[in-house]
């Protein structure tokens, strides 16, 4: 760990940007002593072993991957688990059912023995970290520098397997500063975790797509999961002999409250951002990727909602699918929005200039971004036709599973049966999935629609000239006539959607079948027409670009060489950032506190809407104010959320926010609008995290849900 932590403190202080000391998403193992004294310097009362240690119990240990891709935190010493309602709200609903509908009524367990099993659902530790840059970069120079890029994925998981070999970890090998570091991550999976609790969706989902991505923030966006080990404390399958795991770390619970400047600490796992993109890249998101994937994304979500406001089954099977669809719709909407507002390409262009002045001298770096304009104006017309195939194509649920089915097709042309066979048996796990979430009715339209979307808006010569032709004896392609036959007839024919007929087929796969099929047609179609028109170009950019950007990265951490301050992007490893409990002006004449109350629901809450609906006994309780312990003395009301100027991303969901003592105030669940920009550049005085305030989830727990088991389990610190 010493050598580790040497290398990795070369690297922070190679950079002096403009970014302020609460700016960044830190690895906690590696903070060096600059940004350490700056945490404390704003409120932190914790030592650097107390934040991250290997040898003694630390907040790390408190903290887990929770899923595929949020945040939650270890909050008793049984198991408990806070994250978000909108993290645990796929197993919330795969757990539910019309007659048991815990979406719509929320669900608390008040023992053990009631606690529901959540299959699939897993969490995971981080053990350690190691720098593993020389290894990878030694395997690396077998390629041709063309090459990399394609193989780089091959290499870090063939490494990670070695290391994960005869062990009961998983081991992960992430990229850091564009192919200029590379870190090894050791993690433990646990694969029994059950749900405890949930608020009702009107209280988890309050203000829905209106409120999303805005402040003041009235959502109670929590939901409670354990997890459980076999007897001897190591994970294990579910099973009712388990018993609930006993952390290493858990987080003490603080009803304190906060107040404008307080210290807040974030911990977790943020997806992903890119601030060391070019003016270039900038460029591309503005013009191309995300407006056409907006158009899609919106079109899809009128489709999906037009279905769910017939039916509550179809609302509650369309639930997960249609948030996550939704969440990201406004998000890359606002991101431009706020791109262009900020003016980030000048910002860029302006750095590229201070890098050119710097590197003028410098051979290695001539023509740098010549080059990466050059190459993005390559690829710039066949970008569209990328976005249209997975947001369009493949927006369609049933197109999307009729395309993975092409790997069968190849694998048997190519002569190998038995991997078609094992590719096609590994396959029925996610057909269960696919087939119990498809709405027809919904799936149906979005494929008419996508795919005269994709006729009116791609170049003409991208296109898949045969199988236009085919439909257009269907009918005239500037109505919807033709798209509407064709998706009767794949609905009506495609033997995908029969239970009993595909999973025999998986058993025992017939390409001939196969090739009758109208759905895995129409989806091979597309992908056979880009893999023929756009993968190549795809390749080359990948290939150009990822050495362009190394080769910058390289640059810059040359050209700022003794400074402090400069941090990896985001890459869904544990990460902490830091900052205050903040206020802001988002524009002339607008302040917004940095605390919403109940108050704020009793004014939106209207009865009966899809969106602003509350639960009856809430509005009682928040009437006769009736808020027991978690009574805010400043406003004498319950306080919903709170605003933060901590720098986060998407997989910071469910993170636990931590006062200066690593105390639970709250649960990170979102962004604000003014500065979604976050994921490319931080606008640094705009920049909001919103946060659910831990004692208004206390007292939906208590007073709402009478879940008092839960309360009595946790470290509650009262002054």
């Amino acid at each position: 760990m010493k050598t580790l932590l040497l290398k990795f403190i070369f690297f922070l202080v190679l950079i002096s940007t403009s970014v302020r000391a609460d700016e960044g998403m830190w690895l906690p193992s590696l903070l060096g002593n600059k940004v350490y004294n700056e945490m404390v310097k704003k409120g932190l009362k914790l030592t650097k072993e107390q934040l991250y240690s290997m040898n003694k119990n630390s907040i790390k240990d408190a903290i887990v991957l929770f899923g595929s891709g949020c945040t939650g935190e270890i909050v008793s010493k049984e198991g408990l688990l806070f994250t978000n309602h909108h993290c645990g709200y796929d197993n919330i609903a795969s757990v539910s059912s019309v007659a048991h509908n815990y979406l719509k009524d929320g669900f608390w367990a008040k023992t053990k023995q009631e606690e529901i099993a959540c299959n699939g659902l897993t969490v995971q530790f981080l053990i350690k970290i190691e720098d593993v840059t020389d290894k990878v970069t030694a395997k690396l120079k077998e390629f041709k520098p063309n090459e990399v890029s394609s193989k780089l994925q091959g290499v870090l998981a063939e490494l990670g397997a070695t290391a994960s070999k005869d062990t009961p970890y998983e081991v992960r090998i992430n990229n850091f500063f564009k192919g200029n570091q590379f870190l090894q991550f050791t993690y433990q999976r646990f694969k029994d975790v059950r749900l405890v609790g949930t608020p009702p969706e009107s209280i988890g989902k309050f203000g829905g797509d209106t409120d999303n991505w805005q402040w003041p923030r009235h959502t109670g966006d929590f939901s409670i999961f354990r997890v459980y080990t076999d007897k001897n404390g190591n994970p294990a399958e579910y099973n009712s002999e388990n018993i609930p795991l006993n952390p290493k770390h858990f987080l003490p619970v603080s009803i304190k409250g906060v107040k404008d400047g307080d210290y807040a600490m974030i911990y977790g796992y943020p997806g992903s951002t890119n601030r060391y993109e070019t003016s270039y890249g900038i460029k591309q998101k503005i013009d191309i990727d995300n407006p056409n994937l907006v158009e899609l994304r919106d079109a899809r979500l009128k489709l999906m909602y037009a279905e769910m406001v017939k039916d509550p089954a179809v609302k509650l099977k369309l639930a997960g699918n249609y948030a996550n669809v939704a969440n990201y719709w406004k998000f890359f909407d606002g991101e431009s929005k706020q791109l262009i507002k900020h003016n980030v390409i000048a910002q860029k262009e302006n750095e590229e200039k201070e890098f050119e002045a710097w590197a003028a001298s410098k051979p290695e770096y001539a023509n740098l971004f010549t080059n990466i304009k050059n190459t993005y104006q390559n690829w710039r017309p066949y970008s569209k036709h990328r976005v249209y195939l997975n947001e369009g194509i493949n927006g369609s649920a049933l197109l999307a599973f009729a395309g993975t089915l092409k790997q069968i097709d190849v694998l048997y042309k190519a002569g190998k049966n038995d991997d078609a066979a094992k590719y096609a048996k590994n396959l029925k796990s996610f057909y269960v999935k696919f087939i119990d979430a498809e709405d027809i009715p919904s799936d149906r339209n979005i494929v008419a629609t996508v795919i005269k979307m994709f006729f009116n808006n791609i170049d003409e010569n991208q296109r898949p000239q045969e199988f236009y032709s085919k439909l257009k004896t269907m009918g005239n392609l500037s109505t919807d006539e033709p798209y509407q036959k064709l998706a009767k007839q794949i609905f009506e024919t495609s033997f995908i959607l029969n239970k009993e007929k595909f999973e025999a087929f998986l058993e025992k796969p017939d390409t001939a079948i196969l090739h009758k099929d109208e759905a895995y047609k129409t989806a091979s179609a597309f992908v056979d027409n880009f893999n023929a028109n756009v993968a190549p170009q795809l390749s080359k950019f990948n290939a150009e670009i990822y050495t362009l950007n190394n080769l910058y990265l390289k640059g810059v951490l040359e050209m700022r060489k003794g400074n402090e301050f400069f941090y990896p992007d985001a890459n869904q490893t544990m990460r902490v950032s830091f900052g205050n409990v903040k206020s802001y002006k988002p524009k002339d004449g607008v302040y917004y506190k940095e605390i919403c109350t109940v108050k704020g629901i009793t004014e939106k809450y209207v009865p009966g809407d899809y969106e602003f609906d509350a639960p009856a006994k809430l509005i009682d309780l928040i009437n006769k104010k009736d808020f027991g312990q978690y009574v805010d003395k400043q406003t004498n009301d319950i306080v919903v959320s709170f605003i933060t100027n901590n720098d986060i991303t998407g997989g910071n969901s469910g993170s636990p926010v931590l006062n200066g003592k690593g105390e639970l105030i709250g649960l990170a669940f979102d962004g604000n609008y003014e500065a979604l920009s976050h994921k490319l550049a931080v606008d640094k005085e705009l920049n909001r995290t919103i946060n659910l305030d831990i004692r208004y989830m206390l007292f939906v727990i208590e007073k709402l849900g009478g879940a008092t088991n839960i309360i009595n389990e946790l470290n509650l610190i009262k002054i």
